[in-house]
């Protein structure tokens, strides 16, 4: 004990330096910034003064790009130092969480190394009191024990020793306690961090990184990157750790925020992560839902059934053949049975549908159709289609143009002949040459311009096609009535869910695209809710990109998940360099909700629980529907009352949701998220399951799980999502029947 009081003395003091040096570089870093404030102020003041607000001279514009470039570089300036004096008031509350002494090989002192969310350097000295988590040495605290350790540098493989590992906590600038540990990064932390109310944003975890955590995000070998983590594993959280490592290490490969994106499952997901990157001292990655990406690349002509309303069709509806039937034709137009189809559509199109015919000027040959099939066809570089017709309309254009001067030529020649009606003449060969061009272009452009959305009809109008080009694949039983269904919501401008991908491989297939060419690194999140039509569809978009692929196959709620999924994202992508890593640890929920929820699966699945015991789930009965919202109200108000910070109410439909929202408000303060612009906020919410993917909440209330309303394969997975939301508390109610999904 004495020698702790003492080391903590020790340690009270380090803090006490560092603190004192952070002050200083805050203070001489705010000097700075009014400098800059000043500076920027003065050169806009004289830019506007100096300079023209609008001219064609050339020689003004050129002064006045001199202003705007160094206005540029000052704004730089400020925003940089304006960054770094976030960092470091975020640092005066706690500027490290953890130590360790490594001593390298062949040197005889030990360093005693610091590890923060940044970087504290003293310029004069070169001395470092704080490493950044993401530095090189820095990777010894999450993945070394005590004795031989090895880190990566730039300069290679650097070996030595760890002689101690120590963690602290560090409140407002206090030392209140710290704890070494010898293999890892200690539970005792863990179960503080973890114990803590949920909140409405997503936290960062850099005190907590465990060692197969941070392999997964200081992975910068492979191309591909495929994590199959189980719920609460911290994919979401690992996968924004490691965005903020790229972009710490970006500078070598100059890989900025705007180059990374991050695929998001839904809007209210997005909201939720946004603020872990600013809390980590980095910028902001654009996010997109697959639905924006159809929206930005399809546009408003075509009436496109969104990812949530499918689900809902999935969930609300009574069994029936014809739901059976689109869950048939949802599987089959996202896999690679289908893709291999579109792609013989193309090269069938290409030979057989482009209406090529002669074309004519002044009643000269400019080109005949077999020449333009011919040209067409000659693609050895692996121009897209629409490209190769745009360019034979430029060459034709080009042709008729220097036909029309000729033509022109000899009418002036003609006119300087003739005694009077001159100006007559000239205007009629004008307005006459006006009209056969556009009779010419439109005619031109019935071969030159292709509809992607009219190709993919054409498979399902055209008698025939569609068992031709799928020969000797195996189609699904009621392939025709498919068809058929299918035809009648492209005749009516009606793009079904499962027809988004293909029609958008399609597109990209005919038209290319460079939308995202800024995009070198791609991450996704809940990978299992992707098919593999999908995937075709981002390798298309983001050909030359680097992948970070996370998800659980135990949470695909529309369909049956499998690890072959994986294998599939392997061959789709063709990177030289991918690995598949699992992560098997569940850190979120209590050992009582994990076990309870691993039993709803009923299969094997390697699944480790974070030892951190709580409250066994409670399954609540009443034989009548009020007396189940009385039971539940009273449960609610309970949660409140142990200040649970976050209860999320989970019903397995929007409508339901909305339903039972509508009985409650009156008595309880809640709030209703339908996934429009709603964002999980502290309080009591109301949402559908599939809403709540990726979120986690400190108790959770699942409503109605009655024979009724979970009874198949696909309400087990969607029980279990709804189950592993739930970080301290789990309550499930019914009436009626119990669900036989439910375990004993």
């Amino acid at each position: 004990m004495e020698r702790y009081e003492e080391n903590l003395e020790r340690e009270k003091e380090y803090l006490k330096k560092t603190l004192a040096f952070i002050r200083g570089e805050l203070d001489r870093e705010a000097e700075k910034l009014t400098d800059k404030k000043n500076e920027l102020l003065a050169l806009r003041k004289e830019m506007y003064e100096n300079t023209v607000h609008f001219s064609t001279d050339f020689t003004r514009m050129t002064e006045i790009n001199q202003y705007l470039s160094l206005h540029q570089g000052q704004t730089t300036s400020y925003d940089s130092t304006f960054k770094q004096i976030i960092k470091y008031k975020k640092m005066l509350s706690a500027p490290y969480f953890g130590r360790f002494d490594f001593t390298e090989e062949e040197l005889e002192e030990e360093e005693k190394i610091y590890i923060g969310l940044h970087n504290v350097v003293d310029a004069e000295t070169y001395d470092i009191l704080v490493y950044d988590w993401r530095a090189p040495i820095s990777s010894i605290f999450y993945q070394s024990e005590l004795g031989p350790a090895s880190y990566r540098s730039p300069q290679g493989i650097i070996k030595g020793k760890v002689s101690l590992k120590r963690q602290y906590k560090i409140h407002q600038g206090e030392l209140q306690y710290y704890f070494d540990s010898s293999l890892k990064i200690d539970d005792e932390m863990l179960q503080q961090v973890l114990s803590q109310n949920a909140s409405p944003r997503m936290r960062n975890i850099v005190e907590t990184i465990q060692k197969e955590q941070n392999q997964v995000i200081r992975d910068l070998d492979n191309e591909l990157l495929l994590v199959q983590g189980v719920a609460g594993s911290g994919k979401t959280s690992i996968a924004l750790h490691r965005i903020a490592y790229l972009l710490y290490h970006g500078m070598i490969e100059n890989l900025y925020s705007n180059n990374i994106l991050i695929l998001s499952p839904n809007e209210i997901f997005s909201q939720y992560i946004s603020g872990v990157l600013p809390e980590l001292g980095e910028e902001n990655v654009q996010q997109i839902t697959f639905d924006a990406l159809v929206k930005k690349l399809l546009g408003d002509q075509l009436k496109v059934e969104k990812r949530q309303l499918w689900l809902e069709t999935l969930m609300a509806c009574n069994p029936s053949k014809k739901l059976e039937r689109r869950k048939t034709a949802s599987v089959f137009k996202g896999s690679r049975f289908f893709a291999q189809i579109l792609e013989r559509l193309i090269l069938t199109y290409e030979r057989k549908y482009i209406p090529f015919e002669d074309v004519y000027y002044d009643g000269q040959v400019i080109a005949t159709k077999q020449l333009l099939k011919n040209q067409f066809l000659q693609n050895k570089i692996g121009r897209p289609m629409a490209k190769r017709l745009k360019r034979i309309e430029n060459i034709l254009l080009d042709r008729i143009h220097e036909q029309r001067k000729l033509r022109i030529g000899k009418i002036e020649k003609l006119v300087q002949q003739m005694d009077g009606h001159e100006l007559e003449i000239k205007a009629f060969s004008r307005l006459l040459s006006m009209k056969e061009s556009s009779v010419r272009l439109k005619k031109i452009r019935k071969m030159t311009e292709v509809s992607a959305f009219e190709v993919y009809r054409l498979l399902f109008t055209e008698n025939g096609l569609f068992e031709k080009l799928a020969k000797e694949i195996d189609l699904p039983g009621e392939i025709k009535e498919i068809i058929e269904e299918t035809k009648e919501n492209l005749d009516r401008g009606y793009l079904a869910y499962e027809d988004c991908a293909p029609l958008l491989f399609l597109k990209l297939k005919l038209e290319g695209s460079d939308e995202f060419r800024e995009i070198k690194q791609v991450v996704i999140d809940e990978a299992q809710d992707y098919t593999p039509m999908q995937y075709e569809v981002f390798h298309l978009l983001f050909r030359d990109s680097r992948w970070t692929v996370l998800g659980d196959i135990y949470q695909s709620i529309d369909r049956e998940g499998d690890l072959s999924l994986y294998q599939t994202i392997v061959e789709i992508m063709a990177k030289q360099k991918a690995v598949q890593l699992f992560l098997n640890k569940s850190y979120r929920s209590s050992h009582e909700i994990s076990s309870f929820a691993q039993k709803l699966l009923r299969c094997p699945q390697e699944h480790i629980h974070f030892e951190r015991k709580g409250t066994r789930p409670a399954i609540i009965y009443e034989e009548r529907r009020l007396e189940l919202i009385a039971a539940m109200i009273s449960r609610i108000k309970e949660l409140q009352e142990e200040k649970w910070g976050t209860i999320a109410l989970l019903c397995k439909t929007a409508a339901e949701s909305e339903n039972l929202y509508h009985q409650l408000k009156d008595v309880l303060d809640l709030k209703l998220i339908l996934g429009n612009e709603e964002a999980v906020e502290t309080g009591t919410m109301i949402l559908p399951v599939y809403l709540a993917k990726g979120l986690e909440f400190d108790a959770v209330v699942v409503y109605n799980v009655s024979a009724d309303n979970y009874n198949n394969a696909a309400d087990r997975r969607l029980l279990y999502v709804a189950c592993t939301r739930a970080l301290h508390r789990l309550i499930l109610c019914y009436t009626g029947s119990r669900s036989p999904i439910l375990p004993d």
